[in-house]
């Protein structure tokens, strides 16, 4: 039986600004990638997404970015070598493994937001710099990456398990790495399509560029963006045909090696 995690980037609201719908993905996922507060989220969101992820079984991963809040981490920064970035990761991280910590539950894996992971999944070097900083702090950590791209590289060379992850409501450039989002259809709203495309994915162990080529790549985890509007009724659409198609969905951090 193929075994699947399905994850959703979270916990991205702040004081007053509400993203997303948190509570009702809990109910859908099975991992969730909390924002630690240089894109989005503060302390009070950090603790409430922990505590519910908690009483879910859901697992969780810290969700670092640039330090860009205004930008919601989508702006490149550049300047930063690529320690010094790493340091900005082992700081966000840090913050959720003492929110967790407080809130009864623990972190087991990171995934990179916005400019900083579409970034590294093309520069070694950076890709590099974060996962030497993930092993530095924790490497029991899994490190979520997009297959055949820099991050997977960087972290088979760091020694990290690693959890291959594609995007159900993205389009794929002919590289492998997303289509920016500024592409014509780079982003996916229809739930049906985007469940179409993840089984079609699972079938053929590939992705499918703008261009339709096909790549071979390993999949141990699908991601539903939880700023999408259709969230929600994407991810239920997409738990509810994988289940159909006797796919078991639950945490790679209970199944990976």
């Amino acid at each position: 039986m193929t075994t699947v995690d399905l994850n959703c980037d979270m916990g991205e609201s702040f004081g007053v600004y509400a993203i997303g719908d948190d509570d009702a993905m809990l109910e859908v996922i099975t991992s969730a990638n909390i924002a630690c507060g240089f894109h989005g989220g503060d302390p009070l969101v950090m603790h409430r997404a922990a505590t519910a992820a908690k009483a879910r079984g859901i697992a969780i991963g810290a969700h670092p970015s640039f330090l860009d809040l205004w930008g919601f981490g989508r702006r490149p920064i550049l300047g930063d070598t690529p320690d010094e970035v790493g340091r900005f990761i082992i700081y966000q991280i840090g913050a959720l493994q003492a929110i967790a910590a407080a809130a009864g539950h623990r972190v087991t894996h990171v995934k990179m937001h916005g400019s900083l992971a579409n970034m590294a999944q093309a520069d070694d070097d950076l890709a590099d710099g974060v996962a030497r900083a993930i092993r530095r702090l924790d490497r029991d950590l899994a490190f979520v990456v997009m297959p055949g791209l820099a991050t997977e590289r960087a972290g088979m060379r760091a020694g990290l398990r690693l959890a291959r992850e594609v995007y159900a409501d993205r389009a794929y450039a002919g590289d492998g790495n997303l289509a920016p989002r500024k592409t014509p259809g780079a982003v996916i709203h229809d739930a049906e399509a985007a469940t179409r495309r993840v089984l079609q994915m699972l079938d053929e162990q590939a992705i499918r560029t703008v261009g339709d080529e096909k790549l071979p790549v390993r999949i141990d985890s699908i991601c539903v963006h939880g700023d999408n509007p259709a969230a929600v009724a994407m991810a239920r659409s997409v738990r509810a045909a994988l289940e159909a198609a006797g796919v078991a969905i639950q945490p790679f951090s209970r199944f990976l090696a």
